[in-house]
């Protein structure tokens, strides 16, 4: 299973947000293997890095910030330890745990100085590449978001098999086009065409009307399932740990109105499971 969610670094209470997302992750069933995490700013990240359930459970892209080059936020990878082995004896995969392999960043065109971070996972003889993209935001012309997605799909396809998700940030006409147009497949308009997926706007508080920023899209994978998970809130006047968890869209809507509170993200998350082609 595998979780992406663009965590919102500009709002306040990052801490207390982003606590509330992972143990909102960490409780799902099945258990989450992968979590890419989007715009985690710099105390989120510290959070996260002294969160006692990262420690003992994960395997993080990051150690500290000294990648980021001077980015106020950038993307983030986890890895549970419980599925993952970090070893060169790529033969423990045979005994039930995939093969944590290299973890890097690729730098592309960008008016906003983002990169896609990938992590090679492996299974046997196979392997797996997973790419946690922010794609460029905002409707400028000419866009860098083509080109975004075709490195990437290159990436996927110098592998053979993985999937990119994150923050596509569909946001011109041309732009839902893009996964179909590098031989990808977006999981959403595979297995679920007929609704329609919204992760952003959902509660009718944004300036511009709902959209499906955030996506997953496959490359020798079989998606079995993906699901929208939308943001529950914190209080602002409470410590971390007091928070409402995941909500409809109308107590949402609701509930930001007559409380003194925040959402975990501006963003709804996704979850979705897959297997490999030919087995």
């Amino acid at each position: 299973m595998i979780v992406t969610w663009n965590i919102d670094a500009t709002s306040t209470l990052p801490e207390s947000r982003i606590s509330a997302i992972i143990s909102h992750i960490l409780g799902l069933g099945p258990k989450v293997d992968v979590i890419l995490l989007q715009e985690v700013s710099r105390a989120a990240l510290a959070f996260l890095l002294s969160d006692s359930r990262i420690q003992d459970g994960w395997f993080s892209s990051e150690a500290g910030d000294t990648s980021w080059e001077g980015q106020s936020f950038a993307s983030l990878t986890l890895m549970s330890r419980s599925r993952f082995a970090y070893t060169k004896d790529k033969s423990i995969s045979s005994m039930g745990r995939l093969v944590l392999g290299p973890v890097w960043r690729v730098k592309y065109p960008s008016r906003f100085g983002r990169d896609a971070l990938c992590c090679d996972i492996f299974i046997n003889s196979s392997r797996i590449r997973l790419v946690n993209v922010h794609l460029d935001s905002l409707p400028i012309q000419p866009s860098q978001r083509p080109r975004q997605i075709a490195i990437v799909a290159s990436l996927l396809r110098s592998a053979g098999c993985g999937l990119v998700a994150g923050d596509f940030n569909p946001v011109l006409p041309g732009d839902e086009r893009l996964t179909q147009e590098n031989h990808l497949v977006d999981v959403w308009d595979e297995l679920r065409p007929e609704e329609s997926g919204f992760t952003w706007g959902v509660d009718g508080t944004e300036p511009f009307p709902p959209n499906r920023m955030d996506k997953i899209a496959t490359l020798g994978l079989k998606a079995q399932s993906i699901d929208v998970m939308h943001p529950g809130f914190v209080s602002k006047t409470k410590g971390i740990g007091e928070t409402k968890g995941e909500e409809s869209v109308a107590t949402r809507k609701r509930d930001q109105e007559s409380e003194d509170v925040v959402p975990w993200s501006d963003h709804s998350g996704l979850k979705s499971s897959f297997r490999i082609l030919g087995n």
